[in-house]
């Protein structure tokens, strides 16, 4: 109407009839209890305050349209942000495929990484910071999660190389009676896991009281003669080129490992999405010294 100043060629404009486009315009007069127009036989003023609320009109169906677009956005999948979680025994490791696979088959979604030990990203999941993690399962917390496996890997025994195991790939799991293990420090899940590894056997982890506060710090204690120490298969290869005095042992099946996969809150609205994710990391991450475990 204010840009037409004629019922007539309004109604035309809107695709509705005269006498709707008066009767729609009388009622909304009568709701604000204010005069919008001024009515003559050859066109329509516009009052000032009709003026005022045709701004305000159009500032509404502008955040109306806008919120529509983002909705619609949002409702195709790989697409908005996603704040993914990750602990730091897996990260480096993964993290490069993860992204080369988000590059080339999701260019629109928006990725955030999150670096963060265990019991900080179940936090983070349950409060809603985070969306999806990628983290050792059973995921575990005072929360529940829904987990979707990936796969799994082995543990191989990192020695120095001049150590009797050093080369071999079919010790037993009892060796570890006899040595030295070098364990991260409290707080990190793969701590968790080796602690179990020995304490299957009997074995209580030695080195004192040397911890490190990651993997790359352990391989380094390691080629120094301090102990041996366990390592997922799939960070074997970065963390042995750090350092050129070290040798990997392999256990006999079946050889100690861990699972690995995604964890979201249940009845998360993306679901769907996240597990047609969880198919596409399976096909990329079957590259590595893993074995891939379906849903």
């Amino acid at each position: 109407m204010v840009e037409h100043r004629h019922f007539r060629d309004a109604a035309t404009a809107i695709g509705t009839s005269q006498p709707a486009l008066s009767g729609a315009l009388a009622t909304l007069e009568e709701s604000l209890g204010a005069q919008l127009v001024e009515r003559t036989t050859r066109k329509v003023i516009i009052t000032p305050l009709g003026e005022r609320v045709a701004a305000h009109a159009r500032r509404a169906l502008a955040a109306l349209h806008e919120l529509t677009q983002e909705v619609e956005a949002a409702r195709r999948p790989f697409t908005g942000p996603l704040h993914l979680g990750v602990i730091p025994t897996v990260a480096p490791y993964l993290l490069p495929t993860v992204l080369r696979l988000v590059r080339d088959q999701y260019p629109d979604l928006d990725l955030h990484v999150h670096e963060e030990r265990t019991a900080t990203l179940l936090e983070g999941l349950a409060a809603g910071r985070l969306d999806l993690l990628l983290l050792a399962l059973p995921a575990g917390g005072s929360a529940p999660t829904r987990d979707i496996p990936l796969f799994d890997e082995d543990f191989v025994l990192v020695t120095p190389p001049g150590h009797p195991l050093a080369g071999r790939t079919d010790v037993p799991r009892d060796v570890l009676l006899d040595l030295d293990v070098l364990l991260l420090e409290e707080g990190h899940c793969l701590r968790d896991q080796a602690l179990d590894v020995c304490r299957e056997v009997g074995a209580e982890p030695g080195g004192g009281s040397t911890r490190a506060a990651g993997l790359s710090t352990l391989v380094q204690l390691v080629a120094g003669g301090l102990g041996v120490t366990l390592l997922p298969a799939t960070a074997l290869a970065v963390e042995s080129g750090r350092a050129d005095r070290l040798a990997a042992v392999h256990f006999a099946d079946p050889a100690p490992g861990r699972r690995i996969g995604l964890a979201t809150r249940p009845g998360s609205a993306r679901a769907a999405e996240y597990d047609r994710f969880a198919d596409s990391l399976r096909t990329v991450l079957a590259e590595l010294p893993v074995r891939i475990v379906g849903p």
